[in-house]
């Protein structure tokens, strides 16, 4: 079969490797289609990864065309999406179902095979998300992962219907967090310093600020009425978006981190004093959510997916199949293309 491997930075190829033939649990995924995430390019050109030789790529659904023979053989023929993080399953936060925390994890797409390739063997059914609706495109349920990731960060940050919520970063992640808010009555304001990115949430109806041109903290308050936010998400990891969260936060009010921090991030020593002063509360966000109790927010997802109330297909911009993949990474990276959400999509293939 065909996989794009990373043998290091700067070396990523198409390579023709053993199709693999599922053992005991685990099952033989047949990739539909993959999403190329925002971290997928700094691996490819910066950071690399844990091991090498790996196929990247780790937001992908697909269909399940062969298992092992511990698993249930009624899983042939059944599409969905697949939770990529394979927990060690001892460690305290695996204890407690915090697989997103788990002290020796792999992930799919990373640390070990991933989704951009023709199949993809999954350790266990666990790692399924079967879709009930065959109407769900298969590019649907791949942006799952990050419609999911964007479900967590309003969950983490408690941001409840009547809020109003600021989403710093305008991208995917950005534009799927405000239409979780849409769906649960929070009014969103996305911002970004890229026009690009602002016309695109403006003409999917969203209130956007272009923050290189307007004063951000006067329009957040003319917005609400001089209350300003009831929670921030920062989702750029920027210094400047994430003085800027502090400053739209009113008195007790939250502040999610969501977006992975640049080299150079840093607080202002006035901003500093203002999260003291306003009594703010900070909070972390790591992925996702993936255990039945209280609530699973994967399966959670696909559900809204597949009954038709979150929409992610809008936000595909660019889709390549896996011989000229390596060319959008390039593109990607060297900014000869913007993008909202691109992928790999195994129709372009067939």
């Amino acid at each position: 079969m065909k996989a794009m491997r990373l043998h290091g930075i700067h070396d990523f190829r198409l390579e023709e490797v053993e199709k693999p033939v599922p053992k005991g649990k685990e099952i033989l995924l047949k990739v539909s289609a993959c999403g190329i995430c925002g971290s997928d390019i700094p691996r490819v050109y910066h950071l690399g990864t844990k091991v090498y030789p790996v196929t990247l790529g780790h937001e992908f659904a697909g269909e399940i065309v062969a298992v092992g023979e511990e698993a249930d053989p009624d899983l042939i023929g059944k599409t969905g999406a697949v939770y990529p993080v394979v927990p060690c399953g001892e460690c305290d936060s695996c204890r407690i179902g915090q697989y997103a925390q788990c002290s020796h994890y792999h992930n799919l797409g990373s640390r070990t095979d991933g989704g951009f390739a023709e199949y993809c063997l999954l350790p266990s059914q666990w790692h399924f998300i079967p879709s009930k609706n065959s109407q769900t495109s298969m590019e649907e349920l791949a942006m799952a992962e990050p419609a999911t990731v964007a479900l967590h960060a309003i969950r983490k940050g408690e941001i409840k219907g009547g809020d109003t919520a600021v989403i710093f970063g305008a991208g995917p992640i950005g534009i799927l967090t405000a239409r979780w808010c849409q769906l649960f009555g929070i009014q969103a304001i996305l911002v970004d310093i890229d026009q690009q990115k602002v016309d695109y949430a403006r003409e999917r109806g969203f209130v956007t600020i272009h923050s290189l041109i307007d004063d951000c903290e006067e329009e957040i308050r003319k917005l609400t009425n001089g209350k300003m936010a009831d929670a921030v998400i920062e989702g750029t990891g920027t210094s400047s978006a994430l003085n800027h969260a502090i400053a739209c936060c009113h008195p007790d009010g939250i502040i999610v981190l969501l977006g992975n921090p640049q080299y150079d991030t840093t607080i202002e020593l006035d901003m500093h004093s203002m999260i003291l002063r306003k009594e703010l509360r900070l909070v972390g966000v790591w992925n996702n959510y993936y255990n039945t109790l209280p609530f699973n927010e994967w399966e959670y997802t696909v559900k809204m997916l597949d009954e038709r109330k979150l929409q992610t297909a809008d936000l595909i911009t660019h889709r390549s199949d896996l011989n000229h993949l390596k060319k959008l990474f390039d593109d990607i990276y060297y900014k000869k293309v913007t993008i909202c959400k691109a992928m790999y999509s195994r129709e372009i293939e067939e």
